[in-house]
């Protein structure tokens, strides 16, 4: 897979479709590889006349590892998330949200539609935030302003999240990621099937395994200041898209989201846990498609 610099870092990245196209920026969430992408959904964006770029966070997948920087105690981590304590971390959101401009700019795209999920929303806010001429619009999957008054997990989303693998071999850590994942995920009827869950777990498994990245980055979450308020001044097109089912990041988060940006479109979907099942992926590839072509629509009259 190939590589590129962006702030200092090796990044690797995939892209999908035609670079003369619109370009599609995809940033992935907590200690998510970029094959956490669906293929399938980043061809059919590509297929719709986009230029799809997927790439690994720092800290993750192929990426540089920033063990230099210290491995942030869980214990700290769990009790920060619990009592809303400040923390420091060994780099911040802002930080990754530089690694995406990095990226932008190492592909020479000058705009992109940007697209975030969990962890990935948060940067996508930081780049609607500070980065505004970068940005074409923003889609904000399953994620939160980073309000300390929101609801946080469910209580026994908690605890799996702080427990470690019972077994370390390649079967313990498939059998420990198919159980997190049926626990955020999507409920029946958008739950996804057990072989295709089982081939994903497999697939990030294989590529890279890596505990310590994951662990700086919930750091630079936890220790992140709220962006509610910043958020009052972003006027860019904005989709909010969000599971009524999830117990990782509840949907408070999405209202909470959309009352900061009163012009947003607000898509709550049933059954929808913290994942991207394949049931779900029709719904949010029209959300999305709809969402960039009134975005350049808004953007055309706004020059006019």
């Amino acid at each position: 897979m190939p590589t590129l610099n962006s702030n200092g870092l090796e990044l690797a990245y995939e892209t999908f479709g035609d670079p003369a196209d619109p370009a599609v920026l995809l940033i992935m969430g907590l200690g998510g590889q970029l094959t956490l992408w669906p293929r399938l959904f980043c061809e059919a964006l590509a297929a719709a006349g986009y230029y799809v770029v997927g790439f690994d966070n720092r800290d993750v997948g192929l990426s540089s590892k920033l063990d230099a920087l210290g491995k942030p105690s869980l214990a700290r981590i769990a009790l920060a998330n619990t009592l809303h304590l400040p923390m420091r971390a060994p780099y911040t959101l802002n930080d990754m949200a530089r690694d995406s401009i990095g990226v932008l700019d190492a592909l020479g795209i000058a705009r992109a539609h940007i697209v975030g999920m969990s962890m990935g929303g948060m940067i996508a806010q930081l780049l609607a935030i500070e980065h505004r001429a970068r940005v074409i619009s923003q889609t904000l999957i399953m994620t939160s302003s980073g309000n300390p008054r929101l609801p946080g997990a469910s209580m026994p989303v908690r605890l799996h999240m702080i427990r470690r693998p019972k077994r370390r071999d390649r079967e313990g850590l498939i059998a420990h990621g198919i159980k997190t994942w049926r626990l955020i995920g999507s409920r029946p009827p958008m739950q996804e099937s057990e072989d295709i869950l089982r081939a994903q777990v497999a697939q990030q498994i294989d590529r890279s395994v890596y505990p310590r990245g994951f662990l700086r980055q919930m750091a630079a979450i936890m220790a992140a200041p709220s962006r509610s308020k910043a958020l009052r001044k972003v006027t860019l097109p904005t989709l909010i898209i969000h599971g009524k089912a999830d117990p990782l990041v509840p949907v408070a988060a999405a209202h909470e989201l959309a009352r900061c940006m009163p012009h947003a479109r607000l898509e709550v979907i049933d059954h929808m846990g913290h994942d991207l099942a394949s049931p779900l992926l029709p719904a949010i590839e029209a959300y999305l498609l709809q969402h960039w072509k009134g975005a350049v629509a808004e953007l055309s009259d706004a020059k006019n």
